[in-house]
């Protein structure tokens, strides 16, 4: 990863942040908490990938249409993201990948 890299991913993510700031209150704060949680259980990719950008875009047309954050995600956000990352390598799988591939280790 070189310089200019290090710099368009600030620069892409600066952005990202504005656009979360721009949300209405109800919608940053269900947006902070799916953020954390996936920042525990998500996929490798997210800081780079496409699903964080993907939820602000998601939130923006529920703001656009007045519907409320509840009625767009349900009552069990922590289901919605876990459906989200589904089909996702997760660091739980890279944790249990090089469990399984060291010998003497309980996964094995």
């Amino acid at each position: 990863m070189g310089i200019q890299d290090i710099i368009e991913g600030k620069r892409r993510w600066r952005v990202h942040t504005a656009r979360v700031r721009a949300l209405p209150p109800d919608y940053r704060i269900v947006y902070t908490e799916i953020q954390r949680y996936l920042f525990k259980v998500g996929p490798v990719d997210l800081p780079d990938g496409p699903l964080l950008p993907g939820i602000v875009d998601f939130f923006e047309e529920g703001v656009a249409a007045g519907t409320g954050v509840r009625e767009l995600l349900g009552d069990d956000v922590a289901a919605f993201c876990d459906d989200l990352i589904k089909d996702s390598r997760t660091y739980a799988d890279v944790y249990q990948e090089s469990a399984r591939g060291r010998p003497g280790t309980a996964g094995t």
